[in-house]
């Protein structure tokens, strides 16, 4: 992890919108700019479940850490993490287990700024943060050994992060990270998927100067999941994995967690 705190903050531009604070903005926090609660607003007004999105994918998230974890899943690549919020992975995971190993992967500077509310742990785990591009796999991985173990399984989560990437290099990156990756290793991966109303989000999105954010088919994301094993539920609508309420409202963010046999 990079320690200057200067230099990082001269990277970051508060007179464009970024990824990380827009969904920070949809969340409810605090830090973002001016900038980037325009976008969010901007995106919000063409497609107003946008919020619902952002909350369930957090929300989706921690079901999905907290299950792996009652499978005996102890280790954690978390990438393109975006900036901390409640219940984080390290968060769940390690009040599970409380020698649970996370490692956060983000490029962003202002998460970075941030790291030190990820890098909190029990006194039993450890957590990490690399500083590194999603696509750059072999750097992540690489710098990620020097937390985890990989002679033992890893989840490696990939949430609302894939659209900064064309649909086929996305299932390249995804598949390559779970070639690095042990048996008996997990991937948890969401998505926005395309629709009339979400394609309106993504040129609404589109509008800030920033890169794009791509949304996908099903099989787009499925694709990212080829010769592993689905667990139950399946892929579908993240609202309805393994739902803590009844009758949840679907969301046009679709998910899986599925096992490296």
């Amino acid at each position: 992890m990079a320690s200057d705190d200067n230099g990082l903050r001269e990277r970051i531009r508060s007179d464009i919108p970024h990824s990380a604070r827009v969904w920070n903005a949809w969340l409810g926090g605090k830090d973002n700019y001016p900038v980037d609660r325009e976008l969010a607003d901007a995106v919000s007004a063409a497609y107003p479940q946008i919020v619902e999105i952002a909350q369930a994918s957090r929300a989706f998230q921690a079901r999905a850490v907290r299950h792996l974890t009652s499978l005996g899943v102890r280790q954690f690549l978390d990438v393109g993490t975006g900036l901390p919020v409640a219940n984080s992975t390290h968060e769940v995971a390690q009040a599970a287990i409380p020698d649970a190993r996370i490692v956060y992967v983000d490029n962003d500077p202002i998460v970075l700024v941030h790291a030190a509310a990820l890098l909190t742990s029990s006194p039993e785990g450890r957590t990490a943060y690399v500083d590194a591009d999603l696509s750059d796999v072999d750097t992540v991985v690489d710098e990620a050994t020097e937390t985890l173990d990989l002679s033992e399984p890893v989840a490696v989560l990939l949430l609302s992060t894939l659209g900064h990437l064309t649909p086929a290099e996305g299932i390249k990156v995804v598949q390559r990270y779970m070639a690095r990756m042990p048996s008996g290793s997990h991937l948890v991966l969401c998505d926005t998927v395309k629709t009339p109303e979400t394609l309106a989000a993504q040129e609404a999105y589109d509008s800030g100067d920033n890169p794009p954010y791509l949304v996908r088919e099903p099989d787009e994301i499925t694709a990212c999941a080829e010769g592993l094993e689905l667990l139950d539920p399946g892929f579908g609508s993240i609202a309805h994995w393994r739902p803590t309420e009844d009758a949840p409202t679907p969301v046009d963010q679709w998910g899986l967690v599925a096992r490296k046999p």
